[in-house]
């Protein structure tokens, strides 16, 4: 229990939106109630209509919301959270990224982060199960495709390549807030920059959540992909 208690004590939770909705709301509040210290929101230019959620989770003494004035993307909000972490946030150890949708359960959420901790320098990756039955199409597909061109283009094994549960220690902020990419197609960045930098990946088996009458996501299945494959392929050439 001292080590899990530590975990809400000593990382930051990184959590960016854009028009979130009740779903948002009780993610926020669970984390609130489970003891997490330090909550990092990032409203990525978010319509008017949608601010109640974000006023409301600032009531929160543990939350601190970060907006940009438009929408920047995904990569960009984490890189926000990241700097603000690290620049205002010195006594923290680490942070763990987080989606907004309830996908995460906070079991896992403390998992991954009691495992940053006592492994060191490594970043733990939240692992969903694809094989399960009622995961939307597009997940299975877009996941096992990157999975495969992970393997083959750079002999990383992952079975889940585009969670967004991920316990980062600290010493690992500043090379992911030069890395390239604003959007979704940053996460993946986030992954070939770990792999030139010497940084071990290490997988930890979470519940897979999905609720097939209210999928929603900001991931354009088209354009977001291309933007993957696309960094995929040049970082073949890259070397630093």
């Amino acid at each position: 229990m001292e080590n899990t208690q530590s975990v809400r004590e000593t990382t930051a939770i990184v959590l960016p939106s854009l028009d979130p909705d009740q779903k948002f709301a009780a993610v926020v509040k669970g984390l609130v109630e489970d003891g997490f210290e330090h909550i990092i929101i990032v409203d990525d230019g978010s319509d008017a209509a949608h601010q109640r959620w974000f006023d409301e989770a600032e009531q929160y003494p543990a939350c601190t919301v970060i907006h940009h004035g438009v929408n920047k993307g995904k990569g960009r909000a984490l890189k926000t959270a990241f700097a603000h972490v690290r620049e205002s946030l010195p006594e923290l150890k680490g942070v763990i990224t987080i989606d907004g949708d309830g996908q995460h359960l906070l079991e896992d959420i403390v998992a991954c982060g009691e495992r940053m901790l006592g492994e060191g320098n490594k970043v733990v990756l939240g692992c969903r199960d694809f094989d399960l039955p009622g995961v939307p199409p597009r997940s299975v597909a877009g996941n096992k495709t990157t999975s495969r061109l992970f393997r083959l283009l750079y002999g990383i094994r992952l079975s889940d390549t585009q969670t967004g549960l991920r316990a980062i220690p600290r010493a690992c902020l500043p090379l992911f807030e030069r890395v390239e990419g604003e959007r979704f197609e940053y996460e993946t960045n986030m992954l070939l920059a770990m792999k030139r930098a010497g940084i071990q990946l290490l997988e930890q088996p979470i519940t897979t959540v999905y609720d097939p009458e209210d999928y929603s996501s900001h991931y354009n299945a088209v354009k977001d992909s291309w933007r993957i494959f696309r960094i995929m392929f040049k970082g073949l050439f890259r070397r630093s």
